[in-house]
């Protein structure tokens, strides 16, 4: 009997393809090309599964063209780049890898506020820049972490440990807004309380958003969100790009309507808005969150993991769907 065919869309550890290898025969992309929407359904068209890194579009018409495609497994907690409707409509599981990344994107999360709050950034170009000749009492200074008010948009797993590291580490008093409340135990053991999204812009003196992208979450916070916060407080974003409205965000930057942002997620990445490229409070990275070696290696031996299972016959570890019953065509 042959074994399923899969494609791996993008470059990832050599390892993982190897596991793979044993089990499927795999078409993969070590030189990491970027394949358009229609190479990738060209090279799907002839494939059983698919191993995808989250910038790979899955939607109605790639699904058209793919008739024997099974499963997508994504290698990413968030699954945006998925028309979930579309695949259960066609009988494609689709999958995710949640857990793995969690720790480690909080771990992210808090750093970058650190370094929003404290001008990092700001700081380290003026010296690099040979700026630095004297000393001032306000020169670079920012904001308090310890004690300050933190507000959680989003409180899942990763905000969840957002929450931890600033009540149990900072002595932070955390609140949060999320679409459903904690439990009365989660809520204890994060130190959180529960508010309403503009109350906790209004009070909070560090915003962070983990919140999934979805058309209900696009521009969560844009120019009226802004104007809500104090004009001291940082904003956080290590969620996705589109929660944000990032020409709002840059104007309100500018204007120091609010303090600062720290940004490892934008709008039309990998582009990155031009104007938050020309103010100097705000810190960006290019979405690394989740970028160490071990969790990366657990990422993609979770996505290896959902193919796996599927094809042996004991199902997904991690489903975001549930398709429609039936076996597409050959």
């Amino acid at each position: 009997m042959s074994k399923p065919r899969i494609l791996v869309a993008r470059a990832i550890f050599p390892e993982v393809v190897a596991r793979l290898a044993q089990h499927f025969e795999v078409e993969s992309n070590p030189d990491d090309v970027i394949w358009s929407p229609q190479e990738l359904a060209a090279r799907l068209a002839d494939k059983d599964g698919a191993f995808t890194t989250g910038s790979q579009r899955i939607d109605a018409a790639l699904l058209a063209a793919a008739p024997r495609l099974k499963i997508v497994a994504n290698m990413a907690v968030g699954y945006n780049n998925f028309d979930v409707d579309a695949m259960t409509a066609a009988s494609v599981q689709g999958t995710n890898t949640p857990d793995v990344l969690t720790e480690t994107t909080a771990d992210f999360g808090f750093a970058l506020l650190m370094a929003t709050a404290r001008r990092m950034a700001e700081s380290e170009h003026y010296l690099r820049a040979g700026k630095w000749t004297t000393w001032r009492y306000d020169m670079f200074a920012g904001s308090d972490i310890h004690g300050s008010t933190l507000g959680i948009i989003g409180m899942g797993r990763i905000g969840q440990g957002v929450a931890k590291r600033g009540a149990h580490g900072f002595g932070m008093n955390v609140v949060y807004h999320n679409r459903s409340r904690l439990s009365p135990a989660l809520e204890a053991e994060c130190k959180a309380r529960y508010v309403e999204k503009d109350e906790l812009l209004r009070t909070a003196d560090h915003v962070v958003l983990v919140l999934p992208y979805t058309p209900a979450s696009h521009h969560t916070i844009a120019a009226a969100e802004l104007a809500l916060m104090k004009p001291t407080a940082t904003l956080i974003n290590i969620a996705r790009g589109g929660i944000v409205d990032d020409a709002a965000l840059a104007i309100a930057l500018r204007e120091r309507r609010i303090a600062a942002a720290g940004l490892d997620v934008f709008e039309g990445e990998p582009t990155v808005h031009p104007d938050l490229l020309t103010v100097p409070n705000v810190v960006l990275t290019p979405h690394i969150a989740s970028a160490t070696v071990p969790t990366r290696l657990a990422m993609a031996n979770l996505a290896a993991d959902n193919l796996i299972a599927f094809f042996d016959g004991r199902g997904p570890l991690t489903p975001v769907n549930q398709p429609v019953a039936g076996v597409r065509a050959r």
